[in-house]
């Protein structure tokens, strides 16, 4: 990889990293502020579960339009921007109906994943695309360790509102930095784009995303973990440092997996990842105990690490290069679609049966899942 492409990918992680902080100044804190403005878990469920669905449509979108257009610089700064002004809208809200549009803005802000997420992939090489990615990841995450810290320090003073008003300005800036500092690639002329269909992905690609599907189906929002700690009997205000136990594990794990998926490939980490989402469930329901949650939160750090840098590397493997964006668009999408009935879900469970119920539902679908990858063969 020459000087320039590591040039561009230090700018996008540096926005990323801004995006990030700003993104979880408020995060830490959404459900708690959620449940304030009336919302039960199963409505909580409802706008986690919106917001992912939304993110998957706007970055499935996205990654076809930019792939069409050949341009993927315009969907990354007017992403960060929606970001922006989505938690302004937060800051004035007073019900939590009136969440409802600019949770679908903030997460329609997410077109700009899969483009950037393509531009990475387009920069780099077989040998150091995990490798990338994860530096993506680490970044967004220790962004979000910056933000989480500031949430902690500045919640007890500012409130919510002018908390999330100043959650604003990091994005703000991040869309100053891609209008400045990227620049649009040249595209080879000899991989137009013509259009997707079924036909244009592999059978490989489109069995991983049927057992994606399945897992996400019981992946539901980090929400109802911070729910269940706060009722558990952890205090309001430890609350955001488990989710900062959570960001900081993935973090520092991020690049050490994104390596590893270079060196014994893409799905044995990702096997690794489910198996650690699978220890995350089995904390919450057999270790009642405050140290048994804070090790959930850590194995949930450790399954994020695994899972998002060798999935999206493992994601541009499986299609050609011309498609690239548009596939991680329709993974994303997928996975995004199935995270609404998921959280959704989670949160009737929750209500209707008890609050252990949506870790058993998880569980099995996180084994058929695992059990699917395990029989996935790759040439």
């Amino acid at each position: 990889m020459d000087k320039e492409s590591k040039r561009k990918i230090k700018i996008l992680g540096i926005a990323s990293f801004l995006n990030d902080m700003g993104s979880d100044m408020i995060y830490p804190v959404w459900p708690l502020f959620v449940r304030s403005l009336g919302a039960n878990m199963s409505v909580l469920g409802f706008l986690d579960g919106l917001g992912d669905a939304l993110v998957s449509i706007s970055q499935a979108i996205s990654g076809y339009i930019s792939d069409k257009i050949q341009k993927r610089k315009v969907f990354v700064w007017l992403g960060y921007l929606m970001g922006g002004l989505s938690r302004i809208g937060y800051s004035i809200s007073t019900n939590w109906i009136h969440l409802i549009p600019f949770r679908i803005l903030d997460r329609a802000g997410k077109i700009r994943s899969a483009p950037r997420d393509a531009i990475i992939a387009d920069l780099s090489t077989d040998e150091d695309r995990g490798e990338n990615f994860g530096f993506l990841r680490m970044m967004d995450n220790l962004g979000a360790v910056i933000g989480i810290l500031l949430c902690i320090f500045l919640i007890n003073f500012l409130g919510f509102q002018k908390l999330f008003l100043l959650a604003s300005i990091p994005s703000l800036v991040g869309v100053v930095l891609i209008l400045i500092f990227i620049q649009e690639q040249k595209r080879d002329s000899s991989k137009i784009f013509k259009g997707i269909s079924f036909k244009s992905f592999t059978p490989q690609f489109l069995y991983f995303l049927i057992l994606s599907s399945i897992f996400s189906l019981g992946a539901f929002s980090y929400s109802f973990l911070l729910v269940f700690a706060k009722e558990f009997g952890f205090k309001t205000y430890f609350v955001p440092i488990l989710y900062l136990i959570f960001t900081a594990t993935a973090s520092l794990f991020s690049i050490p997996f994104g390596k590893l998926s270079d060196k014994i490939g893409r799905k044995k980490v990702l096997e690794i990842s489910f198996f650690f989402w699978i220890l995350v469930c089995l904390s919450f329901l057999f270790f009642k105990n405050y140290f048994g949650i804070i090790l959930a939160f850590i194995f949930y750090g450790l399954h994020k690490g695994a899972l998002e840098p060798s999935q999206r590397a493992f994601v541009s493997e499986l299609v050609p290069q011309e498609i690239r964006a548009s596939a991680l668009g329709s993974y994303q999408m997928i996975n995004g679609l199935f995270s609404l009935p998921a959280s959704f879900l989670a949160g009737i469970l929750w209500d209707k049966i008890g609050s252990f119920a949506p870790f058993y539902f998880s569980l099995f679908s996180t084994i058929l899942a695992s059990i699917l990858l395990a029989k996935l063969h790759i040439d």
